[in-house]
């Protein structure tokens, strides 16, 4: 007769959604970040609330970053690259023409405002809100996330003026610092009034002011 092997104990309990040894942890904080920043800005937003938000524990966060200044960083240098990917995709259609690109980008972030209830806006501009309370280095991050927003932009313009959509004489540069000056306050607008009306007043305007 053999004998019925007993099974082995295992001590149950419930894992973290995401443990810490898992590769991925590191993005799904940064992503959890993101959403909680877009939404509540720098200076509200707490550590355990993020945490809780993706099941990782407290442990595994500071296995990762020093400081929620170190995230901080981490989260904006994400969207830094996310939101410069997605310039460059509308800005740098070419099967549209320049100025068409431009209301395309709008578009595209209208419709993100929307899907999400209009409760996150612009990372860039609800930093730049809280500046006076940041980490001094997130100041110039900040001004330097804008600039090459600028500049990417300003290729644009300068391809609407090649094509003849705009003036030879228009000052692209200044054009580009001025519409993301105004596009922070319609982003911050269109939170406000949960419609996607002050981003389509803004773009309009923006466009029947550029000199033809």
């Amino acid at each position: 007769m053999t004998a019925t092997k007993a099974p082995s104990t295992r001590r149950r309990g419930r894992p973290p959604k995401v443990p810490r040894e898992d590769p991925d942890t590191r993005a799904v904080l940064i992503r959890s970040g993101l959403e909680v920043l877009t939404e509540h800005g720098f200076i509200a937003s707490g550590i355990d609330g993020i945490l809780k938000r993706v099941g990782v524990p407290k442990g595994s966060f500071y296995y990762y970053f020093d400081s929620k200044e170190a995230f901080g960083r981490a989260v904006m240098d994400h969207y830094a690259a996310y939101f410069a990917a997605k310039l460059d995709r509308h800005l740098g259609d070419t099967s549209r023409p320049p100025l068409a690109r431009l209301e395309a980008f709008v578009e595209d972030a209208a419709a993100g405002m929307a899907r999400h209830d209009y409760r996150r806006g612009c990372l860039v501009g609800n930093l730049g809100q809280e500046a006076d309370g940041l980490p001094e280095s997130y100041r110039g991050w900040l001004l330097e996330t804008l600039a090459d927003w600028e500049r990417r932009l300003a290729r644009c313009l300068h391809e609407a003026c090649e094509a003849g959509e705009l003036s030879e004489a228009t000052d692209c540069e200044s054009l580009a610092t001025a519409f993301w000056i105004g596009w922070e306050g319609a982003v911050m607008r269109a939170r406000l009034e949960r419609s996607d009306r002050p981003l389509r007043v803004f773009i309009a305007t923006y466009l029947r002011g550029l000199p033809r």
